[in-house]
């Protein structure tokens, strides 16, 4: 929901930290493996409980994964790059619910378990509409230049950075703040399996 209104805010300084990657000769594919190297890190960190860290490792995360696209654009957007970036966001955002799971398995367990099963439909719906635009050449008119079509709904990258963030902040509270944010992830889920059939009938 907020992802178009993020973006048009971290667009001119992850276009400049673009610029300075590409004179240092990094590429975005390098970006994103970094990034999720990074964003790993976070998990022994949430296990061991220990949350500002946690919190640094994935903020750099994401930062790293605004930066490989707007290097991307730079460079050339390709089908690989686009394929690595996806393939290890989807990892990466299950990986730190799973942290706060073995970090305290029986406060934690069932709304973390819940959390990963919502990260699911918005990704298998996200992904699967994408798939389906792509063999159709649909395009979406907000994310022009992004190597698959982004599917909106209530709740996008912005908002699971959020989420992250406000589970470190307070993780005594992870169950409910797990099962209110899984909530409205399988709201976006519903919506987009709906809109996506109406769009492809």
């Amino acid at each position: 929901m907020l992802d178009s209104l993020s973006i048009k805010i971290i667009r001119r300084p992850l276009s400049t930290g673009a610029k300075l990657l590409h004179r240092a000769d990094i590429t975005a594919n390098q970006t994103t493996l970094f990034g999720f190297g990074i964003g790993c890190l976070a998990f022994p960190a949430l296990v061991l409980e220990q949350y500002w860290l946690a919190l640094v490792l994935i903020l750099v995360n994401r930062i790293c994964d605004g930066l490989d696209g707007a290097l991307a654009r730079i460079q050339g957007i390709t089908d690989a790059g686009g394929f690595l970036d996806i393939s290890l966001d989807f990892l990466f955002y299950s990986l730190i619910p799973f942290g706060f799971v073995v970090a305290n398995p029986e406060q934690n367990a069932v709304a973390g378990a819940f959390l990963i099963f919502s990260f699911i439909g918005t990704g298998t719906s996200f992904l699967a509409f994408a798939v389906m635009a792509g063999k159709r050449g649909i395009e979406n008119p907000v994310y022009k230049h992004k190597s698959l079509y982004y599917m909106s709904g209530l709740t996008e990258g912005t908002e699971t950075i959020g989420c992250f963030i406000l589970l470190c902040l307070m993780p005594a509270h992870f169950a409910t703040i797990a099962i209110v944010f899984g909530i409205a992830c399988w709201f976006t889920t519903l919506t987009r399996i709906y809109s996506g059939f109406q769009t492809l009938q």
